[in-house]
């Protein structure tokens, strides 16, 4: 199977997951499960082509032109990465499957957690670093969607909201990073950057570049000063966070650091920003661990404390470090998520994760107890299990590290001083759940928990014994595979013998662990007597406060800021921004003289000066009389709209003509639409504009006058001027052969920009969901729902006439029967019409986009003669529909050439033979076309249908006096 297939399983069964029967939980989590196994399994069979240093490489041509390939590579640490999180994902879907409640929506669960798993995936396996930060911020996103599952609950949504915002603004950063990455090694390839460390850390963007690219790593393992976020994510479901902690999310941070380890580590800066993050960190999270009472807030903070170790091991600036956390990111992966399955079973068996409330459970749940407690051990350091390997690692080098003596000192302090608050921790986890006398008061009897929901805790705990045992034989080659591609080179001699010696670290190890002893019964003590309630030093400092505080502030500074610079009128936002415009473009412009070209000039013609006189008088006779004659400003600006498109085919621009012609009439009705819920403007007799009123008059009609003649001046200097450079000859003379059309306007369109055609139908579709979610909590006044005199003309049909033979429709709206009647006939001529465009439109004038207007103008002409009501008693539009079938036939037809193995939206064409018709050209752009047509169809009919449901829908209730001050 190829990577790119591997990274796209999970999506593709997260969007099936999403359709299952929600409330099959078996079925689902079955089918979630057996993707996730088979992602194992490829990756599983794939070791042997990654040991030793191997890369499995796999290339996508998407936009080449520009050097943006899909990239995807697969060495041993990006095997480890992926084989960690693909494994664990098949046992949280297992685990899943009981922990979650019948009532819970059980496909959207799985949807959203093999998204997630395809987002990591895709993390780990990027092979270009442009394609790493979207799928970077795709696990926020999908973080984001699984800690706010249960959206009910205020935390879940704090929580979810915090998590977003932090990761979120870290991958901008991240992204920052990148793009001087990039401009650094003058390429995006992961290949060429991991080979360019010596070029990138003597450049001088070498300290920002860190500094943007670590603050993107360190907000995503919430590390120091970001680790405020990740105990509020504990309000997602405990599979999620047994996930999100253990494979996932917050590992994709340090993942980054140990990748970029070979590029950007061995300077100072390096370790004093990466080492000095993870030591505060490891320290802090395990001092604040110590004091939780709630089960899972406990294990994220010894979370974050972990990430902390993995984080300074890689900012030592040591080879063998950076080996250490390899190692450690691996067995921490094993003991955290097997004790937040342990977590999550207590919670689901007692109703509570209060430490306070529960004791003595080892009696209830024996074997949930006995896996629990060996997990416990090996989160403690506790011999013969894997985390006590490499924490002798960790102790190993920060004994034996070579630097300041200050720095020499205090390092292994901080180590033991950090694991003596992990022994702390693991006890308050592990003792006071399990030992004591049995709790009397809890919500629910607390019983055995079933055997398949203990199985991924026995298949983790296993994985931490034989690791702890017989960790050559266990993990050695897989170690040794993960950890070259860190180091680069060669790897540094190190040893997973289980006994070293009395040494240094030995002695470390054991004053951690009976200090921990003595802490954990000193601690306990003063919490039996109400001393020791909040952690001391620290208590009043509040990461969660201090980010609401911020955000708060934040916003409110926005909003002032807005107050300031903008207002709710439109007129006077127009012309902020037309002012506003100038004045940047005039800044651009300086230095610069404006000067005629020597091009020879076209000879007037009598019939074009005339068509643009009409054309001008249309259009100030618009703005004259907008204020109280819409409907004759529309009517003008018709007008004008007419003669700019008798303009384009007067200079041989038929596509631009009808184009413009299709337009004109969209937007008429639109501005027609529009001004039915505008209030009537009367001029009251005598009534003459204020001093004011002038004085802002002529101040618009100056601005006016500035930006037309500018344009009109810079207009015909370049049109002076010969084209040095034209594109044109290109698009020419490869429109036929390399596109397969003559009509050079519509392969530009769907071939050779059609990735930025799909942009902007995407953006189109987006646009018309936007203004129909926005009109569904407009209702219009009273005055505005009152039907026009000459519909209330005509008797209207009641309840009890529906059961008399019907009148005709068109005779039932009276005052329109003709344009009713006429509309009717021209539908079918319409698209017809409609029809013949998007078929000549590779080779004439036409094409998907004209095609989709004229369809929607004649939809539209039957909402108008006939309304509302009439035309959607008869046929289902459906507009939300047609754009996402376009935009799904335009991203299939991108993807069919990326299937063939060639660029994203390469066009193929083929002559196909059919009966009766005979030999038809068929170039794969007409399925791009036909997309277009399709999302223009449907966007345009849901912004104005969604206009004139507002005549159906009940008015605004009108304002008590109240509110109003005794006013009507």
């Amino acid at each position: 199977m190829s990577l790119l297939a591997l990274v796209a399983l999970p999506f593709i069964g997260s969007l099936l997951a999403a359709v299952l029967p929600t409330r099959s939980r078996t079925l689902i989590a079955a089918f979630a499960g057996m993707i996730a196994a088979v992602v194992s399994v490829v990756l599983l069979t794939s070791f042997p082509m990654v040991r030793g240093g191997g890369v499995i490489r796999e290339t996508i041509h998407w936009m080449p032109s520009i050097g943006l390939d899909l990239a995807f590579r697969l060495d041993g640490f990006a095997w480890m990465f992926a084989v960690m999180i693909s494994v664990i994902g098949v046992l949280v879907c297992l685990y899943a499957r009981y922990y979650m409640s019948p009532e819970d929506p059980a496909a959207r669960f799985y949807a959203m957690l093999l998204a997630f798993m395809g987002a990591m995936l895709g993390v780990v396996m990027s092979g270009n670093l442009l394609q790493l930060v979207v799928f970077w911020e795709l696990t926020s996103l999908a973080s984001f969607l699984l800690i706010g599952y249960w959206y009910h609950r205020t935390d879940a949504q704090r929580g979810a909201r915090m998590a977003l915002v932090v990761t979120g603004a870290g991958g901008l950063c991240l992204l920052a990073g990148v793009v001087l990455l990039g401009q650094i090694v003058g390429s995006f390839q992961l290949d060429d950057v991991l080979a360019s460390g010596d070029r990138i850390k003597a450049h001088a963007w070498y300290p920002a570049t860190l500094a943007l690219i670590a603050i993107g790593a360190l907000t995503k393992s919430a590390q120091f000063p970001f680790h405020f976020w990740l105990p509020r994510a504990m309000a997602a479901p405990t599979p999620v966070s047994a996930y999100l902690h253990s494979a996932t999310m917050v590992k994709a941070g340090v993942f980054l650091l140990a990748r970029f380890w070979p590029v950007l580590s061995g300077t100072d800066e390096w370790f004093w920003l990466i080492g000095g993050a993870g030591g505060i960190t490891l320290l802090l999270g395990a001092y604040l661990a110590m004091f939780q009472n709630d089960l899972k807030r406990l294990l994220a903070y010894s979370t974050i404390s972990h990430l902390g170790l993995i984080t300074l091991l890689l900012g030592l600036n040591s080879p063998l470090a950076a080996v250490a956390a390899v190692f450690h990111i691996m067995n921490h992966a094993t003991f955290k998520a097997s004790l937040f399955m342990a977590a999550g079973i207590v919670d689901h068996e007692t109703g509570t994760r209060d430490l306070r409330r529960l004791n003595g459970l080892i009696r209830s749940m024996p074997r949930t107890g006995a896996l629990a407690l060996i997990a416990t051990a090996a989160m403690a350091g506790v011999p013969l299990l894997n985390g006590f390997l490499s924490k002798e690692m960790f102790f190993s080098e920060t004994v034996f590290l070579s630097a300041s003596p200050v720095i020499e000192w205090t390092l292994p302090v901080l180590a033991t001083v950090a694991s003596l608050f992990a022994v702390v921790y693991s006890l308050r986890f592990g003792y006071d759940i399990f030992f004591g006398p049995p709790s009397t008061d809890l919500p629910r009897t607390p019983e055995e928990a079933p055997r398949w929901m203990r199985m991924p805790i026995f298949f983790l705990v296993t994985a931490c014994v034989i690791v702890g045992v017989a960790p050559t034989f266990a993990i050695g080659k897989v170690l040794d595979a993960a950890a070259l591609p860190v180091v680069g080179g060669t790897l540094p001699a190190y040893s997973l013998a289980l006994w070293h010696g009395f040494n240094l670290p030995l002695a470390m190890s054991l004053v951690a662990i009976g200090g921990g002893i003595v802490g954990y019964v000193w601690l306990r003590a003063m919490q039996e007597r109400g001393r020791l309630v909040l952690p001391p030093l620290i208590s009043r400092w509040n990461g969660r406060e201090l980010f609401e505080s911020t955000m708060l502030a934040i916003t409110r500074g926005a909003r002032d800021v807005l107050n300031a610079c903008t207002t709710r009128h439109l007129q006077p936002q127009l012309f902020i921004v037309i002012a506003t415009s100038v004045v940047l473009a005039s800044f651009a412009a300086r230095g610069f003289t404006l000067s005629w070209g020597d091009r020879p000039r076209v000879p007037a013609s009598y019939a074009f000066v005339v068509l643009w006189i009409i054309g001008m008088i249309c259009a100030v006779g618009a703005a004259a009389t907008a204020k109280y004659h819409r409907l004759v400003a529309i009517t003008l600006m018709g007008g004008a709209g007419l003669v700019t498109c008798l303009t384009f085919a007067w200079f041989s621009a038929p596509d631009l003509a009808l184009t413009q012609i299709v337009v004109e009439v969209v937007t008429t009705m639109l501005f027609l639409l529009g001004l039915r819920w505008l209030p009537m403007r009367m001029e009251k007799p005598g009534e003459r504009a204020t001093l004011r009123d002038r004085a802002r008059r002529v101040r618009d009609l100056a601005l006016a006058v500035v930006v037309g003649g500018g344009l009109a001046t810079l207009s015909f200097a370049f049109l002076t001027r010969p084209a040095p450079q034209s594109i044109s000859p290109f698009f020419l003379g490869n429109a036929l052969p390399g596109g397969g059309g003559t009509n050079v306007v519509n392969v530009m369109l769907v071939d050779f920009r059609a990735f930025d055609t799909m942009g902007e139908i995407t953006v189109l579709g987006a646009v018309g969901l936007t203004v129909y979610a926005l009109l569904r909590r407009f209702r219009p006044p009273a005055e505005s729902i009152a039907q026009p005199d000459q519909q209330r003309a005509v008797p209207q049909e009641r309840a009890t006439d529906l059961m008399k033979p019907r009148r005709s429709d068109a005779f039932a709206r009276g005052y329109l029967l003709v344009p009713s009647v006429i509309a009717r006939l021209l539908m079918p001529v319409a698209l017809v019409v409609a029809a013949h465009y998007f078929l000549r439109g590779h080779n004439e004038p036409g094409g998907g986009f004209v095609a989709g207007l004229i369809v929607a103008i004649a939809l539209l002409m039957q909402y108008i003669v006939s309304g509302t009501r009439w035309v959607e008693a008869r046929t289902r539009v459906r507009p939300t529909r047609w754009i996402a079938i376009g935009l799904l036939i335009a991203g299939l037809t991108g993807l069919g050439s990326v299937a063939l193995g060639y660029p994203f939206m390469t066009t193929h064409t083929a002559h196909v033979t059919l009966p009766v018709l005979g030999e038809v050209h068929l170039p794969s752009a007409a399925f791009f076309d036909l997309a277009v047509l399709g999302v223009v169809v449907g966007s345009t009919l849901l912004i104005l249908t969604a206009l004139a449901h507002q005549s159906i829908r009940k008015q605004a209730p009108a304002p008590h006096p109240s509110t109003t001050g005794g006013r009507p």
